[in-house]
């Protein structure tokens, strides 16, 4: 399928926004990238995913501290992917392109690849949030229903009941599956890859069997098969469902928009940040400890429509942005606690499973 096309305005929405965020930096005098306290949540995050991950490995402690370490694992490489690669990976962790990089590049060593995540998430999903057939988070096909757009069968109609399960799995189908079938059918969804040179090949197979070394093959030969089995499942179940949880209540819940482009012109009905607005969600952004955990995910918004910011300014911003919308007419969708979220995302799947 050709990629849809958003509707051009004049004196836009997306121009004015722009305009008074950057009247704010300009303002205050702050650089729109991270500043000490993300690097300082960065070495701790990093800190504790070492001392875990040594203790696990190399001091194997009782049963009932594996698991809770592996859980907390779990947790945390979830919080360094929304903290560190993520901003990285969008340039708003730092002034420094190197460091960026070197952020970014954190997902290759915990299992995924960087070149996959750059298409996906920055290319694709950033922008054309919510539109079937092209964002790649939607398609979890035959599996789940993410849009009336697609095709219903029996086993959605228990969506709302399973996707624990489901979404717990992300982690390690990411790593196992996922990354490779994109790799080898050169495409995600409906988007082909842009063309890899060499370095890009062996960063995918190098990290992907640094990864399996660090994560499978050590842990089994320094602690066995089944304790590294139960542990690693803990681990990757953690993560998985973090992973996933948080990035689905930005988009697949109750009020989010799914848009579909106009079958002779292509092109979708709103501007691209009017787009944003309508597909995303933000969620406890009153809760620091969420915001902090999260790398200010829970600001769905506020990243979408300003994904190059570090996620330490969208408290800030987001009262801009909530004043633009407003003044324009737009609704601005959040659920002021997590529980509340959860519960859209299940009835939004539920209706789907209906539908």
């Amino acid at each position: 399928m050709s990629l849809p096309k958003f509707a051009n305005v004049s004196g836009s929405f997306h121009t004015e926004l722009k305009k008074r965020i950057s009247d704010y930096f300009e303002t205050v005098g702050k650089s729109t990238t991270g500043n000490l306290s993300l690097f300082m949540k960065a070495g701790i995050l990093i800190a504790v995913f070492v001392f875990i991950y040594i203790h696990l490995v190399f001091f194997t402690p009782n049963v009932f501290f594996a698991i809770l370490e592996s859980v907390v694992l779990g947790c945390v490489v979830a919080a360094i992917g929304f903290n560190i690669m993520h901003d990285g990976a969008h340039g708003s962790f730092s002034k420094y392109k190197w460091l960026n990089h070197v952020a970014a590049f954190s997902v290759n060593i915990l299992g995924g690849n960087s070149f996959m995540w750059n298409m996906k998430h920055n290319i694709i999903h950033h922008a054309y949030t919510n539109v079937d057939g092209v964002d790649d988070d939607i398609d979890i096909k035959p599996w789940m229903r993410m849009s009336q757009t697609q095709k219903k069968y029996k086993l959605h109609k228990y969506q709302h009941f399973y996707f624990w399960f489901l979404y717990s799995l992300l982690y390690i189908f990411w790593i196992f599956v996922l990354d490779y079938q994109k790799y080898f059918k050169s495409r995600i969804g409906s988007v082909k890859l842009k063309k890899m040179n060499l370095s890009d090949h062996l960063v995918f197979w190098g990290f992907k069997l640094f990864n399996a070394f660090l994560f499978v093959f050590l842990p089994i030969y320094k602690i066995g098969f089944v304790d590294w089995l139960v542990g690693f499942i803990i681990f990757s179940c953690v993560a998985g469902f973090v992973l996933s949880i948080v990035f689905q209540l930005a988009h697949t819940v109750e009020h989010t928009s799914f848009p579909v482009a106009d079958v002779k012109t292509g092109r979708l009905d709103d501007e691209w940040a009017v787009h944003q607005l309508k597909t995303t969600a933000n969620f406890a952004t009153n809760n620091k400890l969420v915001s902090w955990l999260v790398g200010g995910l829970n600001f769905q918004i506020e990243h979408h429509l300003f994904p190059k910011i570090s996620h330490v300014h969208y408290p800030a911003i987001s009262k801009i942005i909530r004043q633009a919308c407003q003044e324009y007419g737009l609704a601005y969708i959040e659920y002021p606690r997590v529980r509340y979220a959860v519960a859209s995302h299940v009835a939004f799947l539920r209706q789907m499973g209906k539908r």
